[in-house]
């Protein structure tokens, strides 16, 4: 997608000094924006789409009015602005999406294009996270679990409805050691959880990203460094879950705090623990299904959005199971 930059420059140095000050109305409106916005001396420097950067000029250009009028910029004031510019996002929303599939609406905005749901589930997915606290949704590879679970965490960060977004994965290895691997820790762990920075930059700009994760807006980190957290106004995300156990499963859901939202992700086909039995996520499927703010989603293969083939591989395996499975009942039966 094109970038662009553009230098905005302060005349008004009672709003200058307004801006500087105010670190909380800046992060505000970048927040609001994949565009990266950076204060030097009389100047903001805007970094990203054209689109998005006229939108910014206007909104300071429209803060700088109310500075002058007041003296001041309040957050009901920057609330304001910022409902009046998404209320007309929304209307061009409405009017493009006309002969769009019923399924289909737009979960984010990310640097290459609207992300949308593509399937019915896809939509049941995003209403559950809408209605619960906490989803779960299992499913097989290629569904949109964990892309969609990203695309929702920085829509709500958009929206200033969280602080911060925590990534999460369990690092169990799939045949290699981490003792093996090349590198110090993190270079160690960085195979673990590049599904998720591969999700992130699909949406985020490199700048952007690089801003985010150095303010420890957003969090990528292993299962394991959970453990003594409490995350409030956080969007935490655990994926690869069907790899947790049930120690590490209870120990994620209860690092949740006050205005925060969890999503679950996992394929319990997939279970790479070496006692299958202690998997959290089949246990977690089980034990909170009863539970009121606890939503839980079930993807299969025709759901995946992947290549077409995908959805065929998935199928051949799941047969395969299931001829075993049958196959075992009947020689147990014999030998009774």
């Amino acid at each position: 997608m094109e970038q662009t930059e553009k230098t905005i420059h302060l005349e008004d140095k009672d709003f200058l000094y307004f801006i500087g000050y105010n670190d909380q109305l800046l992060q505000a409106i970048e927040n609001k924006f994949h565009t990266l916005i950076t204060l030097r001396g009389s100047n903001i420097i805007l970094k990203g789409n054209p689109s998005e950067i006229k939108s910014i000029e206007a909104i300071f250009k429209e803060l700088g009015y109310i500075h002058k009028r007041s003296g001041t910029v309040s957050e009901n004031d920057l609330a304001t602005v910022l409902e009046l510019l998404s209320e007309d996002e929304a209307k061009y929303s409405t009017s493009s999406a006309k002969g769009a599939k019923s399924y289909e609406i737009v979960v984010y905005h990310s640097v290459k294009g609207p992300i949308k749901t593509k399937t019915a589930k896809q939509l049941e997915y995003i209403q559950k996270v809408t209605e619960n606290d906490i989803v779960f949704a299992i499913g097989p590879a290629g569904t949109g679990k964990t892309f969609l679970a990203v695309a929702m965490a920085l829509a709500e960060l958009k929206k200033n409805k969280v602080e911060k977004i925590i990534l999460s994965r369990p690092a169990v290895e799939t045949g290699e050691s981490l003792g093996f691997l090349p590198g110090d820790l993190k270079e160690k762990l960085d195979p673990y959880l590049k599904p998720l920075t591969d999700a992130l930059y699909y949406m985020l700009s490199a700048e952007k990203l690089k801003a985010y994760s150095e303010n420890n807006i957003i969090e990528i980190i292993p299962l394991a460094y959970m453990r003594g957290r409490t995350l409030s106004n956080a969007f935490i995300i655990l994926d690869e879950a069907q790899n947790a156990t049930v120690t590490q499963m209870k120990m994620f859901l209860t690092r949740m705090g006050n205005n925060s939202k969890v999503i679950v992700t996992g394929d319990i086909t997939q279970i790479d623990l070496q006692n299958p039995e202690e998997c959290g996520l089949i246990n977690a499927n089980k034990l909170l299904q009863n539970i009121e703010g606890i939503g839980f989603v079930y993807f299969d293969e025709r759901d995946v959005v992947r290549h077409k083939l995908v959805a065929k591989i998935i199928k051949a395996y799941q047969e395969e199971a299931e001829n075993k499975q049958q196959a075992k009942s009947n020689n147990k039966e014999k030998r009774q």
